[in-house]
């Protein structure tokens, strides 16, 4: 079959999927360098002035939503915790490091998108 002639739950079902890997990959990866203590990690979390206790919180959320998105019982409530954490870097960025925030515009986008193809499962 060509993706023209999938059936629409089918490409939905690749779609979403590869949503939740791709976002599992870039918070686990991002949970692994907070939780780790990378320098630029250490450093950037002493800028932002709440302690470094604030980035171990941020580690694990990261955490707990890069495995929980890849669950389907608990995915979509799991894109919104990690949504909320892009929010707050997202604030982050523009008002206290003044560093690239586009990307975290593209993956809000990435994760309202995860969102939005299981809003059936928020009921």
């Amino acid at each position: 079959m060509t993706a023209a002639v999938l059936p629409a739950s089918r490409s939905k079902t690749i779609t979403l999927w590869t949503l939740r890997v791709l976002m599992a990959a870039l918070f686990l990866f991002a949970s692994f360098m907070k939780l780790s203590g990378q320098p630029m990690m250490i450093e950037e979390f002493g800028t932002i002035g709440l302690g470094q206790w604030f980035r171990y919180f941020t580690g694990v959320l990261e955490l707990i939503g890069g495995i929980a998105i890849l669950l389907p019982a608990v995915s979509v409530f799991a894109a919104i915790v990690l949504l909320a954490v892009d929010a707050g870097a997202l604030v982050v960025q523009i008002a206290i490091l003044h560093g690239d925030w586009i990307h975290a515009i593209v993956i809000g986008a990435i994760l309202a998108t995860a969102i939005y193809l299981q809003r059936d499962r928020l009921g």
